[in-house]
């Protein structure tokens, strides 16, 4: 799976502006230009794991939501992976994944 930055940038973007934060307020906390601010937010700059985890730190938000569109504790989370994983299946495979998930959510819908 590759990373698309642009898809990224754009939500850290909404995510910077649903906390309240212009461009210049996040970067001046990151000690980084606004330029690079930018260039993250349209997918012109990659930005390190590192750094990722530090605005998704001050932008109450989670690395997975950045990455993929979905945080750990959403409906959505992981869909993508799993489509991904599920087209290249035959239908005897993919029976057998439905057969798996059944029995684990009917386990861990008695808990």
């Amino acid at each position: 799976m590759s990373l698309d930055y642009k898809l990224m940038g754009e939500r850290l973007r909404k995510a910077r502006i649903k906390k309240g934060y212009t461009q210049e307020k996040l970067a001046e906390i990151l000690k980084v230009s606004v330029a690079y601010v930018s260039r993250i937010e349209t997918g012109k700059t990659h930005i390190s794991l590192k750094r990722l985890n530090e605005v998704c730190i001050l932008l109450d938000t989670t690395e997975a939501h950045i990455l993929n569109g979905a945080s750990n504790n959403s409906n959505l989370y992981l869909n993508n992976e799993f489509n991904s994983i599920l087209k290249d299946c035959s239908s005897k495979d993919k029976e057998l994944i439905y057969q798996i998930a059944t029995i684990i959510s009917d386990k861990d819908a008695h808990k």
